[in-house]
């Protein structure tokens, strides 16, 4: 047997509803990011999931939704990987999207929600970023040789762990599905994305 994983991203920040680049930064969950997380709780007991362990990035904006989806769920409290913490965009944390996209010249992929800066000065690249998911990975499968575990983190991050897990190409999975605030992915699902959206839980 081998552990389940499913992996899912932080609610709504507040970098997010102001179009500002996170990465690092330690932005809080808005009203409604809390309410996403409160769902994503709610989500979890209609689908029937429990989970052995939850883990979550060190940043705040995931950290509370792991703490609200545990409350909500009724699952274990949740412990930082500090491997799971957001991609460090470099030069271009805490600058806002529209600027970034008018003013700085670099290599770009354009997904139907989100541009992806591939190059910013003092940023990880994206293979960077498969290698410290398949770290996470490692540390799991390490710590849990069945059951079923649950990780709250980020939006490349979150891509990069699902390339790791499914050999997958970083580019292709950047551009193949959009992971939104509070939606799971199911890691056990290696051809495509197994997005669990938001609004199959109607409360």
């Amino acid at each position: 047997m081998s552990v389940e994983i499913f992996l899912g991203r932080h609610g709504q920040s507040k970098d997010n509803i102001a179009g500002v680049m996170g990465g690092h930064r330690d932005a809080k969950l808005t009203d409604l990011g809390r309410q996403q997380a409160h769902n994503l709780g709610l989500g979890i007991i209609d689908t029937g999931l429990t989970f052995d362990a939850v883990y979550c990035s060190p940043l705040v904006r995931a950290h509370e939704t792991a703490d609200i989806v545990a409350e909500v769920a009724g699952l274990p409290k949740p412990i930082v990987i500090n491997d799971l913490i957001e991609r460090n965009a470099g030069v271009l944390e805490g600058m806002k999207f529209d600027d970034i996209r008018r003013n700085v010249k670099m290599h770009v992929i354009i997904a139907e929600h989100i541009h992806y800066f591939l190059d910013p000065e003092g940023a990880e690249t994206f293979p960077e970023l498969v290698v410290r998911g398949q770290k996470v990975l490692d540390q799991v499968n390490k710590l849990h040789t069945s059951g079923r575990v649950l990780l709250i983190c980020h939006g490349d991050i979150g891509k990069m762990i699902y390339a790791a897990s499914t050999g997958q190409n970083w580019e292709t999975v950047l551009t193949s599905f959009h992971l939104g605030n509070a939606e799971l992915i199911d890691l056990g699902k290696h051809h495509d994305a197994h997005v669990i959206k938001l609004e199959q839980f109607n409360h």
